[in-house]
This record gives structure tokens, sequence and C-alpha cells, in this order.
């Protein structure tokens, strides 16, 4: 397998060939929980895929667009509608659902774990579908995946149902997977039901994935963390004339510690302070960081922390900064934040 090429931010930028260069993804979230809603979002013809959160929104559509996540938003639910340039078709096969217009494609698989053997064996089986499935699309490059699964953090050392989530991801990627990890979040719910649930986005040019130099790339973590290190790369630079980066979730882990146990606010400091170096390896200029652009989505682990990293965010980002912050547990138990998102929107 490619493993990611790491960056910084004096690597000269690689110009992309104009044969390669996609039209940038449009992503956006929306307000609303009501189904008539949602109907109105996929009844337009550019929508690639509608991801909606929480209770208000509706738990299952018809149309294979749609996928529902259990993370309860804080305030107004939302949508997160990402939007391409060309005619949109789906398809499903098995457990597989996925949508494309031929530059980028959506796809989903939600697996009830106890079929599959646990969260490993589901794991695995997931990651192994979606190897095969890259392997005979139109689409054969994944820019980002998204992992959502029940009690995260249950369990004790490598019994840790991440741990176990890790080893499993890590079965099913190989011998396979050919491209550079992509970027992705692994996010818990507290839904109880034991469905992991992976959506991706895959696409017809290979993106350029990205490390920090601030880390210790997350697939070369030392076995304290795991008999399997967690296969990704912390951000990917999609294959687009003009900069849009996908953001690996992200925390305030320098090197590969996690730093400012019980203090969100410096927390959330940490974090910020590596997504700029993220984007500053990206090459995104200072004053193109973050703001109207950047859509952010913030998973806070505990509620007594909300009003404290709301108001942290908005001293730290410029106000027009599109942010979605949900509940949710983050991979380490120390950890009381964790943000990902899109640069480029």
């Amino acid at each position: 397998m490619t493993q990611p090429q790491i960056f910084s931010p004096s690597t000269p930028a690689r110009p992309l060939a104009t044969t390669a260069a996609l039209a940038s993804l449009r992503v956006c979230y929306a307000s609303g929980s009501a189904a008539n809603a949602l109907d109105a979002l996929l009844a337009q013809t550019d929508v690639l895929a509608v991801v909606g959160f929480g209770d208000s929104a509706p738990a299952t559509h018809g149309d294979a667009r749609y996928l529902h996540v259990a993370l309860q938003p804080v305030g107004a639910a939302a949508f997160e509608v990402w939007r391409a340039q060309g005619t949109v078709t789906t398809a499903r096969a098995g457990e597989l659902r996925w949508a494309s217009d031929g530059d980028y494609a959506f796809g989903v698989i939600e697996l009830d774990e106890a079929r599959h053997g646990d969260i490993d064996g589901a794991a695995a089986t997931a990651y192994r579908s979606l190897v095969a499935w890259l392997a005979a699309s139109p689409t054969p490059h994944v820019l980002r995946i998204w992992n959502y699964l029940d009690a995260i953090n249950l369990g004790n050392g490598d019994a840790e149902r991440y741990r176990r989530f890790c080893s499993g991801r890590a079965a099913g990627l190989t011998p396979g997977f050919v491209d550079a990890y992509p970027a992705a979040t692994a996010i818990g719910v507290r839904d109880g039901r034991r469905v992991l649930q992976m959506y991706w986005l895959a696409a017809r040019s290979a993106g350029t994935a990205l490390e920090n130099p601030r880390q210790v790339s997350a697939w070369r973590y030392p076995r304290e963390y795991g008999p399997h290190a967690p296969n990704f790369a912390r951000a990917m630079r999609a294959p687009t004339p003009m900069a849009q980066v996908y953001i690996s979730g992200t925390a305030a882990i320098v090197g590969h510690r996690s730093h400012h146990r019980e203090d969100v606010g410096a927390q959330i400091d940490e974090t910020l302070t590596n997504i700029d170096s993220l984007l500053a390896a990206a090459h995104i200029e200072p004053g193109a960081r973050f703001g109207a652009n950047c859509l952010l989505k913030v998973y806070v682990r505990r509620d007594a922390d909300i009003a404290a990293a709301r108001a942290q965010l908005a001293a730290r980002l410029p106000a027009d900064t599109p942010l979605l912050l949900l509940r949710g547990d983050i991979c380490r138990s120390e950890l009381l934040i964790e943000i990902d998102g899109i640069q480029g929107v």
C-alpha cells in the first residue's frame, strides 16, 4: 500500500494535471428537520448526498442519497448537503448503497455488529466491501471516510471497542487497498444499537494525502495505542484546481500524546492549532483559512462543556465559519472535543 507523503508548509505545491482535475464538491449545512424539508433537498438534481443528524431528522428515507446519523446536534436540527456538478444516479448492492455523478460518489454501508462477530468483524466486513466496491467503480479513489459506532470507549486496554474497530479496519483494508490512506473520522454515538455506520466520498481521480508536522502520523502510532494503528491520513487534498482539503477528525494530540486533560478550552485551542498546521501543509494562505468557506463539525463529549466550547470557538474562529456542534464520544476517553471539516467549500 502507498503510504501518505508527509508535507510541511515548506514543501513546494505540486500542480495538478489538467486531465485529473475535478470541480470542487459543494458542501453546506441546511436547517430543517421535517420530512418535507428532506424531500425538498432530495428533489434537487445536483444533490449527491444528505446526512441528517439527531432525533429530529428523519430516521429513514427511500432515497439512497440519505443517511441518518444518531448524533444529537446542539441547537436546531441540521442536514449536511453535498452537491455535485453532473447528473446524479443511485444504486444498491446488498448492504451497500451509493450515488454518483461520474466525478464523485457518496457511498454508505451499515452493518449490525452481531451478524459479523462484534465491532472488529463488522469493521473488517465494511472495509473489505469498500475495497471491492472501489475496485469495480468508475470513482475508485476514496478521499474521505466517516465511521460512527456505539460505545466507542467501552472496554479496557486492547478490548476497547475503538481499538477493536481499528483492528477490523486494518484487516479489511489489506491486501486489496492500493491508494494512500484517506482522511477519516471515527466517533462514538450513544444509541445502543451496535450498528456500524460508514460512509465515504470517492472520486474519479486520486487526491493527495497530507500529514501534520505537529503530529505523528496515525498509521505510525506506537503499540501503546493498540495492536493496529489507525489507518488514516490527517487530511486529503482533493484533485481540484482550487484547493479543497478534507480535514480528518482532529483533537488535542501533539506528537502522539493527548494534551490538556479536563480543560476543554485548551483542547479546542490545541485542536485548532493542529488544523491550522494542516492547512499550512496544504499551502492554504493564512488569510484564507477557516471563515465562510470552511465547514466544521465539532464533536463534544460532555454537555457541561457545550457553552464553553461555543464561546471558545467564537473567540478563535471568524464569525462566518459554518459550525455544526454534535454530542459524541471521542476515540480516546481523555479527549473532550474533536473537530473535522472541509476547507474550500
